[in-house]
């Protein structure tokens, strides 16, 4: 009997090694080869030779609009840029437990309405899914099941019924008869994600596919699995928290790092249709050290509450550490105040924090970050029903940011009567119901800011 010859395969670029090494040979990554089977030669060679498509020229196919599926969920179509894209291929990957079956089942549920649609399941019985369907107190007579994890039968069954949306819940559970390794090995999930994307394009079904993620929060599998989908989906919450979101980092049928919210309940998950009120605290007497700011998520424009605390450091090195903004830019921000401002935090250790885990990832809240630093610094709140936003440079500069009367209209949407945000973005005519302050340097802002601070508190007092 031949012995199966074996190869190791990379998890980060998919590529193929005759024996284990430490790095990658060929994206140099370390301790990413595993072991797996070899594909038998003559199955390749087959299908290859029975699958040739004919050759087109680009100017002859026709460009045709394409009709998307709602889920039924405005929220989750937000994220998928209008809803389901025939044809596509979803991946979707979140922490165990994070609300994935929950979220995929209420979309099957109304998507069925209109369309018919299979759910396979490889991680949970039939009973199990049915048991969850009934909690949620969704309709789900015309969702068809099927537990099953073996590929070929998966794809008999979606030949057979013809489905417009198919959830694999889940991808790493799933083998080929064609290869030898376990399920969940890197080579299976290569495999049975490019049939399951071949079936997508040939046959014209949604293919959702569910993953799992690692203790670092990327996706399990060959890094290949992202590029060979059309779309891939983060699930993040807090487990301290019901409020869940869903981000696009990858999207060729809409935009990227576009965002939907959802709140957990006992029903499932429901949707917020006013995401910016959970990203702000909801006490009336301002405090030092908080800062509101607008931030883009995708197309939305959403309300965040920054918060800076600074204390006296206990050792010779002052701790630097930001949740939700990049920790590098946090120490560029406090040289340029420094540098620019003639305010120092060399003594001080900083703490900064965006509210209810939103990740901030564009530098327009950079001058927000700053001023709420400059407030904890002094123990002196910013004014009341003010919005900041800008970027800043090296040079102590403020820049502009895009999308700034977008920023200043969904503020004054949310009640905020001032804003300070730069000259670059003053608009043409004046906001109803918002005061715009424009600031070219970092000093010139902290003057303002705080020298309308006082001026409040004067009044009051």
């Amino acid at each position: 009997m031949t012995r199966a010859k074996t190869l190791y395969l990379c998890t980060s670029c998919g590529g193929q090694s005759t024996k284990w090494q430490g790095q990658c040979p060929h994206c140099q990554s370390w301790n990413t080869l595993q072991e797996s089977a070899a594909t038998p030669k003559g199955a390749t060679r087959a299908l290859a030779l029975n699958d040739v498509q004919p050759v087109q020229l680009l100017g002859e196919v026709a460009a045709t609009t394409v009709q998307r599926t709602s889920s039924g969920l405005l929220e989750f179509d937000r994220v998928l840029g209008g809803g389901f894209v025939p044809g596509g291929v979803v991946l979707l990957g979140g922490d165990p437990g994070i609300g994935k079956s929950t979220l995929l089942l209420q979309a099957l549920s109304k998507v069925s309405q209109l369309h018919a649609v299979l759910y396979v399941t490889g991680e949970e019985s039939a009973q199990q899914v049915a048991a969850r369907a009934q909690r949620l107190n969704v309709d789900y007579a015309q969702v068809a099941l099927l537990a099953e994890i073996r590929l070929q039968s998966i794809q008999q069954v979606i030949e057979q019924r013809r489905p417009a949306l198919v959830v694999i819940d889940s991808i790493q559970t799933l083998y080929s008869d064609d290869l030898e390794s376990a399920p969940g090995s890197v080579s299976q999930v290569r495999e049975c994600a490019a049939q399951l994307t071949r079936i997508a394009k040939t046959q014209g079904p949604v293919v959702v596919l569910v993953g799992h993620v690692t203790k670092e929060g990327t996706l399990a599998g060959p890094r290949v699995l992202e590029h060979m989908v059309d779309t891939v989906l983060y699930f993040e919450g807090d487990g301290s928290s019901n409020f869940r979101l869903v981000r696009a980092v990858k999207n060729r049928y809409g935009a990227v790092n576009e965002l939907g919210v959802f709140a957990m309940t006992e029903s499932g998950l429901r949707e917020v249709s006013n995401p910016s009120a959970l990203f702000l605290s909801h006490g009336n007497t301002p405090v030092p050290g908080s800062c509101i700011t607008v931030t883009l998520e995708g197309s939305r424009p959403l309300a965040v509450e920054i918060q800076a605390l600074l204390d006296a450091a206990q050792s010779g090195h002052p701790r630097r550490l930001s949740v939700g903004l990049d920790q590098n830019r946090l120490a560029l921000l406090l040289a340029v105040l420094h540098r620019h401002a003639d305010i120092s935090c060399a003594d001080q250790d900083v703490f900064i924090n965006a509210v209810s885990g939103i990740r901030i990832a564009e530098p327009a809240a950079d001058l927000a970050v700053l001023l709420a630093v400059v407030s904890s610094l002094r123990a002196r709140p910013l004014p009341q029903g003010w919005i900041i936003f800008g970027e800043i440079g090296l040079a102590g500069e403020i820049r502009p940011v895009q999308r700034g009367q977008e920023r200043l209209r969904e503020a004054a949407k949310l009640g905020f009567t001032h804003a300070l945000i730069p000259k670059g973005n003053l608009p043409r005519q004046p906001l109803e119901g918002i005061t715009v302050q424009g600031v070219d340097r970092v000093a010139q802002a902290v003057a303002h800011a705080f020298e309308a601070s006082t001026g409040r508190t004067n009044a009051q007092g």
